[in-house]
């Protein structure tokens, strides 16, 4: 239910990204530089503030520890459970699984949903692109067959319908514009997409441990991307970042309302005046969002949503800030 109003036609607005992707490029990399430098100060790498894989100092175990990072020599020498800690790798590969599908082509409140996704690829290229770090892509554009992995030094790649491409992960601020001007020229096409086969990208070939970043509204259903998700979570830090629009939670009242799902044609026609109807519809998106949220805190993947109608960039600042508050206090005698 949450899908089909996903979809009704949104109110007239300015050209879409791509059609202006260099200055709203422009202007997004100012904003996330102003907002966002000096986040990542301090004993991690990436946006998600997390450890590294070289070896460090041993403490004391305490209640929320992973246990993975157990120190058992130490731990039998002194009878006491100690975990080891570890040390921000100097080099990070960041990969971002992008959905680009047709359900993101939508949005009521300030930004479409795809110009979220774009939003927040841009400023987590920026928090990872420092200091020799290489960021990668892969776009998925619809269901259907994949593509090759494809070079995007010069130009975005020409995307198809129903399918999904690789963008190689490079090093420096160039090729990092070169991935975010591919990324905002990609075309969203119609047709369901397969976000469980987006996210299998970034487990197959196997990569080098470092940041996996999942940008999607997350409306396929769970059991075609969780365990996908799972697998990714074993070898990399994982961030879901989950793009609702306030329409997806609930309707308002304004009579008889046509909606349209782009990913299957089907139409249909609503009455929103019913408050019943208008209840079991929030009731059927607060269940919806309750599974991608257990789907998600199951696989292991830290959970940010942005939303439309609100500033996506200070949610993603408070956020990083959440995170790197929770692991100081965790780790911090």
């Amino acid at each position: 239910m949450a899908r089909a109003a996903a979809v009704t036609s949104p109110t007239p607005r300015p050209a879409p990204l791509a059609d202006r992707s260099e200055a709203v490029l422009s202007r997004l990399q100012l904003l996330v530089t102003r907002k966002l430098d000096g986040l990542l100060q301090g004993d991690y790498a990436g946006l998600l503030p997390g450890p590294g894989s070289e070896a460090g100092e041993s403490r004391e175990y305490r209640p929320g520890d992973d246990v993975r990072r157990m120190d058992w020599p130490v731990t039998a020498r002194t009878t006491t459970a100690h975990v080891r800690r570890t040390v921000a790798d100097r080099e990070l590969e960041t990969w971002l699984a992008l959905d680009l599908s047709a359900s993101l082509d939508f949005g009521t409140g300030q930004w479409l949903k795809r110009e979220v996704v774009v939003a927040a690829a841009a400023a987590i290229t920026h928090l990872t692109v420092r200091g020799g770090n290489r960021i990668g892509a892969v776009i998925g554009t619809g269901g259907g067959a994949s593509a090759p992995a494809r070079r995007w030094r010069g130009r975005p790649p020409p995307p198809g319908p129903g399918v999904l491409t690789r963008l190689p992960a490079r090093s420096g601020r160039k090729e990092a514009q070169g991935l975010l001007r591919a990324v905002a020229g990609t075309a969203i096409q119609p047709g369901r997409g397969d976000l469980g086969a987006l996210i299998e990208m970034l487990n197959r070939p196997p990569r080098r441990r470092g940041v996996a970043v999942v940008v999607s509204d997350f409306l396929a259903p769970a059991e075609q991307w969780a365990r996908p998700m799972r697998k990714l979570r074993v070898r990399h830090d994982v961030l879901a970042i989950e793009v609702v629009d306030p329409r997806e939670l609930e309707l308002p009242d304004v009579g008889v309302l046509p909606v349209v799902d782009p990913e299957s044609g089907e139409l249909h026609e609503v009455q929103t005046a019913d408050p019943r109807l208008r209840q079991r519809y929030a009731d059927a998106a607060t269940a919806q969002r309750a599974t991608i949220a257990a789907a998600l805190r199951g696989a292991g993947a830290a959970h940010l949503r942005l939303r439309t109608d609100r500033d996506w960039l200070l949610d993603m600042v408070r956020f990083v800030a959440a995170q790197r508050h929770a692991r100081t206090r965790g780790t911090t005698r």
